[in-house]
């Protein structure tokens, strides 16, 4: 059997320009969500649950505005983090990435990693279409585990906001990437949270 995770970036939110990690959703950000909701609208979703982050909750909740079916749920293991920390096969060029980040900030992020792959990661006996409203990290950790990639290769797997990233999980093969940050819902001044601006 199946599991398809729909992995969703939380929307701007008001301070994303000033380098605020959290707060509540910009006005951009808003009609992200909404869109977002138009466009997954059709999927039969089993479960549904976000970050306790303001941005990913204040987006869950207008997901389930526009899918009152959609009942999200906060999970701790969905807050933002850093999932690995520096190793003999990271490339130079991302070394000085974790110069501010102490060793009990990625020790606290891998083992909640590796908590959340297998709360998530789970297809059980029938097919689920499963809601995630997270983070960037977060999300390019789940890319980095369906490819079996090197623990350091989540950085630089980049997510817009209220971007969609679909994995399917089977129990008998190995899991999937079916999309990733799918922004055909956005039109090109919505598409932010990139660390470069698309040229289209």
């Amino acid at each position: 059997m199946s599991q398809y995770l729909y992995l969703v970036r939380h929307g701007e939110h008001q301070d994303a320009q000033h380098g605020v990690a959290d707060g509540p959703l910009s006005p951009r950000g808003i009609r992200q969500a909404e869109l977002l909701a138009e466009r997954i609208g059709g999927v039969p979703f089993t479960a549904a649950w976000h970050a306790p982050s303001t941005s990913a909750t204040q987006t869950a909740a207008l997901l389930h505005r526009k899918l009152p079916a959609v009942q999200p749920r906060a999970s701790a293991l969905l807050f933002d983090c850093v999932p690995s920390g520096p190793s003999s096969d990271l490339p130079p060029a991302f070394a000085t990435w974790f110069h501010s980040v102490s060793a009990a900030e990625i020790d606290a992020g891998r083992a909640q990693m590796a908590d959340a792959v297998a709360e998530f990661f789970s297809p059980g006996g029938g097919e689920r279409h499963d809601l995630i409203v997270t983070h960037n990290f977060v999300i390019a950790w789940f890319v980095r585990q369906v490819f079996d990639a090197p623990d350091w290769r989540w950085l630089g797997l980049n997510q817009a906001h209220c971007g969609l990233t679909i994995l399917r999980v089977r129990s008998a093969k190995p899991p999937v990437l079916l999309v990733h940050n799918d922004l055909a819902h956005l039109p090109f001044e919505l598409r932010t949270g990139l660390p470069e601006t698309l040229p289209v």
